[in-house]
């Protein structure tokens, strides 16, 4: 075959190629290894040339079709982040001077930035893509254009089962696992509101257990309409928080992790709660050990306190359910809900949001129906497994750890087909108001 002067053009620009590697007669879809092998040398990749053609023997076709995930995964696995971007510069390099033969190959264009479809589940541990069965383990690369509500790039997931790609915008609502959530944070409040009833047989008694100090509350006077301005700050941020979930176009996945969130936090609670009882806080409560008699008067008991939210504004009184703030949890875990699936522009909400969060807890001590430390205790475990889980979630850093899946299976099981942040974006729900449906979309 007649050999030219091998030139590759590349915006404007030319590079000065060995004889044999790409000519008009010759093209990229016909080379062999050794001609690879040549082409790796002269863009600088000597270095992988026994790997890429001896070991794996890449071709001309194969050249064309590799992609960024091929090179981080297994088989190949490479790890020196600098070779794998440069790589990938001159391959796509090389793509778009072969348009023409990518399209006859089958394979779309800007395939090493991996830009190709695809659907993949993630149910278990049997985990299928449409287009093969390749096996693989444990790395994940996620790309996005830049715009975070965007999401247009693939996701290309390898984990402890096969290879799956996934088109990261597509975020599937699942709603039967936002189902089981539901399920699982209303159990969880029914267990909760029985442990109340147990713990409140259990309450010391004030002649002998006065409350104990507490800065606080020693320092500040009890003000006793304080903890129904703090339910009714709680009530507000609950009514904020359905409006978000309501509007936002992604409102499955969200009422998933509020209700997964609040059922680890609430069922924590019922654990601290009965293993230790404190004193009352304060004179003014009128909490007495008490007797339910049979299971069934406690199952009444434990009915009322469910249906009306633990809530003095629905009539509950409840008695030694200290070590921690409920109250806390719920205003908190609104809070953080609120400004995390709202536009970071959306100051007046946030500062409203955060607003009615602290002076919710401040109520709840002026009223003197919690220790500090309730407060404290309450705040930081909220706040930390709020950021703990979003942080996992977003960065998908749970899928490289066999022991993450192990310690968190739960959250393994939710998010498990949620390709990083949940991007903000809203939609009217309904088909009326048409006004409505323009205006929000």
């Amino acid at each position: 075959m007649p050999v030219k002067n091998n030139l590759l053009l590349c915006e404007g620009t030319r590079q000065q190629l060995p004889s044999g590697m790409a000519t008009s007669e010759d093209s990229v879809s016909s080379w062999s290894c050794k001609q690879v092998a040549r082409w790796l040398q002269v863009e600088g990749f000597g270095e992988y040339v026994e790997l890429l053609c001896e070991q794996h023997r890449l071709d001309g076709p194969s050249l064309l079709a590799l992609t960024e995930a091929d090179l981080r995964g297994p088989p190949l696995g490479l790890t020196v982040l600098g070779d794998i971007k440069r790589l990938i510069i001159a391959l796509c390099r090389l793509q778009r001077q072969n348009q023409t033969q990518l399209e006859e190959l089958g394979l779309p264009a800007g395939l090493s930035l991996g830009a190709t479809g695809g659907e993949w589940s993630c149910d278990g541990d049997d985990r299928r893509y449409n287009g093969g069965n390749r096996l693989s383990n444990g790395t994940e690369l996620r790309l996005r254009n830049g715009d975070r509500s965007g999401y247009d790039s693939v996701c290309h997931t390898h984990s402890n089962g096969r290879y799956r790609r996934h088109l990261a915008g597509r975020l599937d609502p699942e709603v039967w696992k936002t189902i089981i959530s539901s399920i699982y944070v209303f159990f969880v409040f029914g267990f909760t509101s029985f442990v109340m009833v147990i713990v409140h047989e259990r309450v010391p008694d004030m002649r002998t257990y006065p409350p104990l100090p507490d800065i606080f509350l020693d320092s500040v006077p009890r003000i006793p309409w304080a903890f129904a301005m703090a339910e009714a700050c709680g009530l507000i941020l609950c009514y904020m928080c359905l409006l978000v979930l309501l509007l936002h176009k992604h409102r499955s996945i969200i009422f998933r992790r509020l209700c997964s969130l609040m059922g680890t936090v609430f069922l924590l609670r019922c654990c601290t709660m009965f293993v230790t009882s404190l004193s009352v806080p304060g004179q003014h409560l009128k909490c007495a050990s008490k007797t339910y008699g049979d299971s069934w008067g406690k199952i009444q008991r434990a009915l009322l306190i469910w249906s009306g939210g633990g809530m003095t504004l629905t009539g509950v009184q409840t008695c030694g359910d200290y070590m921690f703030s409920g109250h806390t949890v719920v205003i908190t875990l609104l809070n953080f809900f609120v400004t995390e699936y709202t536009p970071r522009t959306w100051n007046l909400i946030h500062t409203i949001s955060w607003v009615l969060n602290l002076f919710g807890i401040f109520f709840i001590l002026a009223a003197h129906e919690h220790y500090s430390i309730d407060v404290f205790i309450a705040f930081y475990i909220t706040t930390r497994l709020f950021l703990y889980y979003h942080t996992l979630a977003n960065t998908r850093a749970f899928q490289q750890s066999r022991r993450a899946r192990i310690w968190f299976p739960m959250f393994s099981f939710f998010e498990c087909n949620v390709n990083g942040p949940v991007p903000n974006q809203y939609h009217w729900p309904f088909n009326k108001p048409a006004f409505m449906k323009s205006l929000i979309g």
